[in-house]
């Protein structure tokens, strides 16, 4: 069968509806490019009918706990552990799953006394199978992909969503395709696609222009996208912040910090908050806050620029790639989200994301740089009052160390700022060390540092 076609499946619904996020239309249908047919504008999941059918908030507690004895794959996931919050399936066995989610929470002690916080943790996404957030939407969104009878799915990424959305096509024995931009991409993740046998593009463009190609190739030929436009990937990844409360008994902390690339995630985490609010799991919400580099700070042009109106795009550089967006599909749920939550939205240089990434690294805990955003951006809500020492603050950390080691090689052996290099970064370097191979050697060392 030829791969290009005039029109594409669409996917259709069972317990849940395609709302428009600007005008509001709803609609049990959703066409390859998940927008909505009257306005343009994306769509999120609805489930009409969560009042009558959802269990009482102290049901839902006790099922999730039960099934952590269970061993069924579908209870041995982090994300379908809590499937009463999602898109409903008519046989579970459906389910792709890697066993993501399960993430640990992480005190941070060494960064609580930097920051002046003492309440502060980490919830590291990087724990996941392949190494980022992303899998707990991707477990979703690739099982919906295949349960609508496609073959082939795609993404445009800056590395993570590609690793990801290859592991679970393969796992769930369909074909990908990778559209990722020439040159600007951590080979550490590229390598990932490329052994779960994704067909990999490295176009002559930016991220951006993959995404509107994506696009493009999605209403043309019969092809599942899978970035995070793709609202069943925002409600796995909305199981984020319900593992997070579950791992807090329930008690919301005041802050939650998230990076800010294409934006899909802050999305995801606020919608459960709402969620879970709603059915009375949670009487609060947290303050929600999004941190970009400062070379790829297109939501906070947005804010500060444009009061949230219309969107201001970058062109984005930045050493944190996975964050290196400068045209974010999901801004105006993002914008939606820090008024919804009261959040802040702050930029951070290259050298704060470098030094936040190894004070991280201090505690035993490795992210990728995108991730350290976070930690950098509390510095200065600290700073702004806006975050004060008696709170409690969960950073966000979205993916793991070995995403991207050529950044940690360098920025430890001094060679990613050279002679600009900040003086307050040189007691965090850890640089190897070459000595004859002598016992006299090692022990002079040894005393170096005692």
């Amino acid at each position: 069968m030829s791969l290009v076609s005039s029109s594409s499946p669409e996917v259709r619904q069972q317990n849940f509806r395609f709302r428009c996020i600007a005008c509001g239309d709803v609609n049990d249908v959703a066409s390859q490019n998940f927008r909505c047919a009257h306005c343009g504008d994306l769509l999120e999941i609805s489930y009409p009918a969560w009042k009558e059918a959802t269990p009482s908030a102290a049901s839902l507690k006790s099922t999730w706990q039960k099934r952590r004895l269970s061993s069924s794959a579908v209870d041995l996931s982090g994300v379908w552990r809590f499937r009463d919050l999602l898109p409903a399936l008519e046989d579970e066995h459906e389910v792709i799953t890697l066993r993501e989610g399960n993430t640990p929470l992480y005190e941070l002690t060494q960064c609580a006394r930097i920051t002046g916080v003492p309440r502060l943790f980490a919830k590291h996404q990087g724990m996941n199978p392949t190494g980022s957030f992303k899998d707990a939407g991707m477990t979703v969104a690739a099982t919906f992909a295949r349960r609508a009878g496609f073959s082939w799915v795609a993404c445009a990424s800056t590395g993570n969503t590609s690793a990801s959305m290859a592991a679970y096509a393969a796992r769930g024995g369909m074909r990908s395709l990778v559209l990722v931009p020439e040159g600007k991409i951590s080979w550490s993740k590229l390598s990932q696609a490329l052994d779960y046998g994704a067909v990999t593009c490295q176009l002559r463009t930016d991220f951006d222009g993959c995404l509107r190609l994506l696009q493009e190739l999605v209403l043309r030929a019969p092809v599942y996208q899978l970035n995070s436009i793709n609202p069943f990937r925002l409600e796995g990844q909305k199981t984020l912040a319900i593992e997070l409360l579950e791992q807090m008994d329930w008690h919301p902390p005041d802050h939650i910090i998230v990076p800010g690339g294409n934006l899909g995630n802050s999305s995801a985490i606020d919608k459960a908050l709402l969620e879970m609010r709603d059915l009375g799991l949670i009487s609060r919400l947290p303050k929600l806050s999004v941190i970009q580099a400062e070379g790829a700070n297109a939501l906070v042009r947005t804010l500060r620029e444009a009061g949230g109106k219309r969107l201001i795009s970058v062109p984005a550089e930045t050493r944190a790639t996975a964050i290196r967006i400068g045209n974010p599909a999901s801004w105006k749920k993002a914008a939606n989200v820090l008024e919804a939550t009261g959040g802040a939205c702050e930029e951070v240089s290259e050298v704060e994301i470098a030094q936040a990434k190894a004070e991280i690294g201090a505690e035993g805990i490795g992210c990728e740089p995108a991730s350290a955003v976070t930690l950098a951006g509390l510095k200065k809500l600290v700073k702004q009052g806006f975050v004060k020492a008696d709170e409690s603050v969960v950073l966000v950390l979205t993916g793991n160390l070995l995403k991207d080691p050529d950044f940690t090689i360098d920025f430890h052996r001094g060679e990613m700022f050279g002679e600009q290099e900040d003086a307050k970064l040189h007691s965090l370097r850890h640089p190897p060390i070459v000595l004859d191979a002598t016992l006299d050697a090692v022990i002079r060392t040894l005393e170096r540092f005692n």
